[in-house]
């Protein structure tokens, strides 16, 4: 059989999702499942470990803090807690990637009050701070960090001018 997307290649891997109690059925050639989907769920040792002994029963991932197995949040598809985002990100982030497009959240459409960006700014200079820190480039996070006092400050003068915030 074909796969279903390219419809160049021999499909090898079949694909099953149930989404809002529909089934989806994909039949796919590996490159397209892993454009797709990311990469092969399976690992090397995962295969070798079922031929060798299929009657050992390998350890269910959990999540540590509330127990939540990955196997029920397939069946439920509901998580534990937010620790579970964590825990099973290797799973998680290839369907949160391709339901909604992104893998950063970026908030509803027309509801962020931060119209001039702070927040998203924030965030990133301190995305960059942090590795700055970890490639010990400390001149470059001493002007990173200036730049979030800075941000800081034009927040709370936007504040204090009766611009949304509280005093």
């Amino acid at each position: 059989m074909l796969c279903q997307r390219c419809k160049k290649n021999q499909a090898t891997i079949e694909y099953k999702e149930i989404v809002n109690g529909n089934l989806f059925e994909y039949h796919l050639c590996p490159a397209c499942y892993q454009e797709m989907f990311g990469s092969l769920q399976a690992t090397n040792a995962d295969i070798l470990m079922d031929l060798v002994a299929p009657q050992v029963k390998r350890a269910e991932k959990r999540c540590p803090v509330c127990g939540t197995a990955y196997s029920e949040y397939q069946r439920t598809s509901l998580l534990g807690c937010p620790s579970c985002y964590d825990a099973f990100r290797e799973e998680l982030m290839p369907a949160i990637e391709r339901i909604q497009g992104h893998r950063e959240h970026v908030g509803k459409a027309n509801v962020n009050e931060d119209k001039s960006g702070y927040h998203r700014r924030l965030s990133q200079l301190q995305a960059q701070l942090e590795e700055a820190i970890r490639n010990k480039e400390f001149m470059k996070a001493n002007d990173i960090y200036e730049q979030m006092n800075a941000i800081n400050a034009e927040m709370e003068g936007k504040n204090k001018d009766g611009d949304g915030g509280m005093q």
